[in-house]
């Protein structure tokens, strides 16, 4: 056996291996026939990432009710059960014997409540519930985000696995059309038309070929457990996705710059945090502000030491009052938390600013190289309708001993990457769709 037939051989027990071992997960497993919508809604409800941020929400949410809780009022109850030894008088000095003892109530008893109303603290509490709100928006936005991404990265694996079984089509189809011509060269050889070399050189062609179709089949398998895992299927489950969808053709620039504004993620959130930094200026500020409020205290006691004489008798006791208070020392204290928190909302301000110049040019971008996507479809379809003119038209030449085989092989080539390349410049169109709606916030 020579080297060229070694080759071919190779090649054959590949593609026939690659080929066994794909059949044979394929009857193992039900093949999971599924569409991209399904496939979003498969890999939300499995994502981990998507549940931590439903958590984080979650958390932000509870957060805001428990500071509306702080509009009640404040209680406490307490009680206290005591025991009091005799008073000692050292009529000679402290460190001499005592020379009496002053008999007292030895067993106190003391149960009460007490009671805080805010009337009025600069706002805070309004202010810092105005914060939590703005947090729980930015967790929504986050969550929303975190989605956005699972479904952008499930699409990208979709369609890589609709690719990679397209080509294995191609090559499938180009492969028993070379078979056909191999044949009819083989013919042409017995008839003494072809040189044995004409035969060689096609044979080591379609070897190539199968060996392509072993690295395709080895794509799939590696592209399905891409997608698996994150629909969260067992590995090798095979699956089968939908036809290719059409691209779309009519998005306007103006449009998708629009929804970008109206729900883009990075933007919103610099927007929030802007707003987290207003909110904190005016805290800080309400640091110089009086602090107001009711409270109350009410107990029952045993014995009665509150007014003298005293009596081992059982009393009550309520008191009820406003307390008002100012913090001077917020005074100078608080002029440089001021400044700073003024400069932390300059800062934001200037950072939002720059989200949104950020935002228009991912948007750009991302609408051009779509366009530029849709052109290439166009061209791919062109050279596939050009070269498969070539193609007969240089196998007609070399049957008719006017070309050499090298021109039939090269024609031949030339239509199969043509095909592939429509085929990759499908799912790249269909790619740089789904991320202009990722970056505009529509995905």
């Amino acid at each position: 056996m020579n080297h060229r037939q070694g080759i071919i051989a190779t090649g054959l027990l590949l593609a026939i291996h690659s080929s066994h071992i794909y059949a044979q997960a394929t009857t193992v497993n039900d093949t999971l026939k599924i569409t991209l919508p399904e496939a979003w809604q498969k890999a939300e409800a499995y994502s981990r990432a998507i549940a931590i941020r439903k958590k984080s929400t979650a958390i932000a949410a509870e957060e805001i009710e428990d500071r509306k809780k702080e509009r009640l009022p404040e209680l406490d109850v307490a009680g206290s059960a005591e025991k009091a030894t005799n008073i000692p008088i050292y009529g000679d000095g402290v460190f001499t014997k005592p020379t009496s003892q002053h008999e007292v109530i030895h067993t106190l008893y003391k149960v009460g409540a007490d009671m805080y109303f805010n009337i009025y603290n600069g706002n805070k509490l309004n202010l810092r519930l105005q914060a939590d709100k703005v947090l729980h928006q930015m967790a929504t936005i986050r969550e929303e985000e975190t989605t956005s991404e699972i479904r952008y990265k499930t699409a990208a694996h979709y369609l890589e696995l609709q690719q990679a079984l397209i080509f294995r089509d191609l090559i499938k189809s180009d492969i028993a059309d070379q078979e056909k011509q191999l044949q009819e060269i083989k013919t042409f050889y017995k008839n003494g038309t072809v040189l044995k070399s004409d035969v060689l050189r096609v044979e080591l062609d379609l070897s190539k070929r199968q060996l392509t179709l072993v690295k395709i089949e080895n794509d799939i398998l590696v592209a399905t457990q891409k997608l698996n895992i994150i629909l969260g299927e067992e590995d090798e489950r095979p699956v089968t996705p939908a036809a290719l969808e059409m691209p779309e053709t009519g998005i306007d620039y103006t449009h998708c710059l629009q929804e970008a504004m109206a729900h883009s993620y990075q933007y919103h959130l610099s927007e929030n945090q802007t707003a987290l930094s207003k909110i904190n200026l005016r805290q800080v500020k309400a640091n110089v502000r009086p602090k107001a409020g009711l409270y109350g205290d009410f107990y029952y006691a045993n014995p009665q030491i509150f007014l003298y004489p005293y009596n081992p008798s059982w009393y009550s006791l309520g008191i009820a009052g406003v307390k008002v208070s100012f913090p001077l020392s917020s005074l100078y204290h608080n002029t440089h938390k001021v400044s700073a928190a003024k400069i932390e909302l300059d800062k934001e301000e200037e950072a939002h600013k720059d989200t949104e110049d950020q935002v228009r040019q991912q948007v750009k971008e991302a609408f051009l190289r779509y366009k530029e996507s849709l052109v290439q479809i166009d061209v791919a379809q062109t050279n596939v309708t050009r070269a498969q003119a070539n193609a007969r038209i240089i196998k007609s030449a070399y049957f008719h001993q006017a070309s050499l085989v090298t021109d039939l092989l090269d024609a031949d080539v030339q239509l199969l990457e043509t095909r592939f390349e429509l085929a990759a410049a499908r799912i790249i169109a269909q790619n740089k769709y789904y991320l202009l709606r990722h970056i505009t916030g529509t995905l």
